[in-house]
């Protein structure tokens, strides 16, 4: 079963649903560590490319390195809906430190929220992937750039390098420039700004990106605390839902029996 999608900057293609010999991309230890995992998948299950939004691929094959992080996100999102059903389930604990209870939810992966590409935001990126904002604190001009694929496998190796320190790791990852700061000065200025100013450049990413909105709101069954989350994304996100694997534990267990 094959589907045609167009994601978020406009980029529209064939996507195709997961099979058995994608199982070995899921389970590569290789490719997790290298952050390739994404690229294997996006790269097995696009069957064709109808408009290429925004990016030259020239007379190549598809390049998932040159394309945004949000339209990546958004196709492996379709994959696993063609692949599994758009019913997604998962478990995390409460966030309140008196309870932590186990949390079970579900949801529906077309309810989640898809934000286009702007106009504004397609010029900055095909003019060199720039963008301009002023910080309100400093006052100061800063230029930064929206990530792509290539820029997504240098994440993990980021956020292990950085530990404690991820919001200034991020920022410095993300901001090509600083009015009046030289490049070697630039990540120490980063880490002086004050809060006000980190979360309006934060926010200043999210203003002008693309993609899916992960967080969602879920409520304990123990304490009916609510609490916002990030949608949990990692290998299990394209496993099938709870319902089939209880289905298939049955099956093994009457089969052994």
């Amino acid at each position: 079963m094959s589907e045609i999608i167009t994601c978020p900057s406009g980029l529209s293609g064939r996507i195709r649903g997961l099979k058995v010999r994608e199982e070995r991309i899921l389970t590569d230890r290789k490719l997790a560590k290298s952050g390739g995992q994404m690229d294997e998948l996006l790269s097995a299950c696009w069957e064709e490319t109808l408009d290429a939004g925004p990016y030259d691929f020239g007379a190549k094959n598809m390049d998932w390195g040159k394309v945004l992080q949000g339209d990546r996100f958004y196709a492996l999102l379709r994959i696993r809906a063609l692949t599994y059903g758009a019913e997604y389930a998962f478990a995390v604990s409460c966030q309140h430190e008196a309870c932590r209870a186990r949390i079970d939810w579900e949801l529906d992966l077309n309810d989640l929220v898809v934000r286009a590409l702007s106009e504004e935001s397609r010029e900055a990126f095909l003019n060199g992937n720039r963008f301009e904002t002023t910080l309100p604190d400093e006052g100061k001009k800063v230029w930064f750039k929206l990530l792509t694929g290539a820029d997504e496998r240098r994440l993990p190796q980021l956020k292990k390098k950085s530990g404690e320190r991820l919001l200034s790791a991020m920022l410095a990852f993300r901001v090509i420039e600083v009015e009046g700061i030289d490049a070697k000065d630039k990540r120490g200025f980063l880490e002086n700004l004050t809060m006000n100013d980190a979360d309006f450049l934060v926010d200043e990413f999210d203003r002008v990106d693309c993609g899916v909105d992960t967080g969602i709101e879920i409520e304990c069954p123990e304490c009916f605390a609510t609490q916002d989350i990030e949608l949990p994304f990692e290998r299990s996100f394209f496993m099938p839902g709870k319902e089939r694997t209880a289905r298939r534990r049955g099956r093994s267990s009457s089969f052994l029996s």
